[in-house]
């Protein structure tokens, strides 16, 4: 018995020494195979991002712009943001008897109606979502609110942003020129992040640099796979589509019991019907400044809101690019892991950390260009780790967890 024991013990740890690493490198092995996709397809995005061709307003053949577009801007408790966002929209270059500002206030409880009527000079237009709508019975308020002013719009061209926004002066006339020149039905546009500022403590600094290359890195995504019909991306801080093709699609039915997805799931509609006319405009002429979030939670809940469309997309490459992305984010977090109980497999985590680094630099690289945000590119190393957790933590919450918006509660 004695020397059974002994036996079947030293083929338990003989087992044991084997299944651990073994373990472990088929964890390293996956994480590799998924790296090469992963750094596959980043270089592609890159060279398709390269192959976008830059719109210069100024050297459009447009000389007299005819295109009547309403601007769209749906607005919940924006007291201390919506005036200088109106300011510069009524500040454009583009003909004032061309364009109208319709704000939809949604059930403000501030003073974003008393400062809107303050416009009303100024080809502004307040409708009031309460008037439409009874508070409580809807999921998705923003979806209302912009059907409800496309429904009052005088404009072919339909324009959104958000009431927190800046708009470059020429934005107008670079969308109506772009839209004149190709003929697109729908446009995503470039949308950025505002610099820090001299206030911000070195946490809220370091928050919002992260935040920046984050989302350039989504931009610079955006801009390549509409490119080249890849998959669809856009943002609603900075889009433009025909009145007539957003009725022709049946706007948001279908998609209107989703609580966000005012951008992406309508262009899936539209991309779905008319690809080679969704179109990418890339100009600095057209990029629109939007406000980072201000805390960590602040930000896991916009990251958690936009996680949670992304098994509702109709357009399954995305969904598949998420999945890939997701999924080796993961095997770099359980890889990480399994590294602390055998730290000779930290060489291959580094290995696989630095490639990963490396590639994403090398896209981000043009698009940090585009949006000249390249000293910001310093930050990026450091910011790897974080940006990694991140996407797993805010992944799975998008997924089984909930969020606020606009002060109400979505699951």
């Amino acid at each position: 018995m004695l020397i059974n024991s002994r036996y079947f013990g030293q083929h338990r740890c003989v087992t044991h020494l084997y299944c651990i690493p073994f373990g472990n490198m088929l964890t390293i092995y996956i994480t590799i195979v998924l790296l090469f996709i992963y750094a596959s397809l980043i270089i592609y995005y890159r060279q398709s991002w390269l192959a976008i061709p830059p719109f210069d307003v100024k050297q459009s053949k447009i000389s007299q712009p005819q295109t009547l577009i309403s601007v769209i801007i749906p607005a919940r408790n924006e007291e201390n943001n919506i005036a200088a966002c109106l300011q510069s929209i009524i500040n454009q270059s583009y003909p004032e008897n061309l364009f109208e500002m319709i704000v939809v206030d949604d059930f403000s409880t501030d003073n974003t109606q008393k400062i809107v009527s303050l416009f009303s000079a100024k080809n502004v237009t307040i409708i009031f979502l309460k008037d439409f709508a009874e508070e409580g019975k809807l999921n998705s308020y923003k979806k209302k609110a912009i059907e409800i002013g496309i429904s009052k719009a005088k404009g072919d061209l339909i324009v959104t942003t958000d009431a927190d926004c800046i708009v470059p002066k020429h934005w107008l006339q670079t969308i109506s020129s772009f839209y004149e020149s190709h003929q697109p039905v729908f446009i995503a546009a470039p949308v950025a992040y505002f610099p820090t500022s001299s206030a911000d403590n070195p946490g809220q600094k370091f928050l919002k640099i992260f935040q920046s290359l984050d989302f350039m890195t989504l931009q610079g995504i955006t801009g390549a796979s509409v490119y080249k019909k890849f998959h669809s991306m856009c943002n609603g801080a900075n889009l433009a589509y025909e009145k007539k093709i957003f009725y022709e699609v049946g706007g948001f039915a279908g998609i209107d019991a989703i609580a966000s997805g005012d951008d992406m799931l309508l262009m899936h509609k539209i991309f779905s019907r008319y690809p080679t006319k969704v179109l990418f405009l890339k100009s600095v002429d057209a990029i629109v400044q939007t406000p980072a979030a201000q805390t960590v939670k602040e930000f896991f809940n916009q990251r958690i809101r936009w996680a949670s469309k992304a098994d509702k997309y109709s357009d399954k490459k995305i969904t598949g690019v998420l999945l890939l992305v997701y999924f080796f984010n993961c095997c770099i977090l359980l890889a990480a892991f399994l590294a602390f109980i055998q730290p000779k497999f930290f060489i291959w985590l580094g290995g696989i950390l630095i490639t990963k680094t490396v590639v994403e630099l090398f896209f981000l690289y043009p698009v940090a260009t585009f949006f000249n945000k390249q000293k910001m590119l310093w930050w990026f190393p450091l910011a790897q780790p974080f940006h990694i957790i991140y996407t797993v933590l805010a992944g799975f919450l998008g997924k089984f967890g909930s969020y606020t918006w606009k002060e109400r509660k979505v699951k």
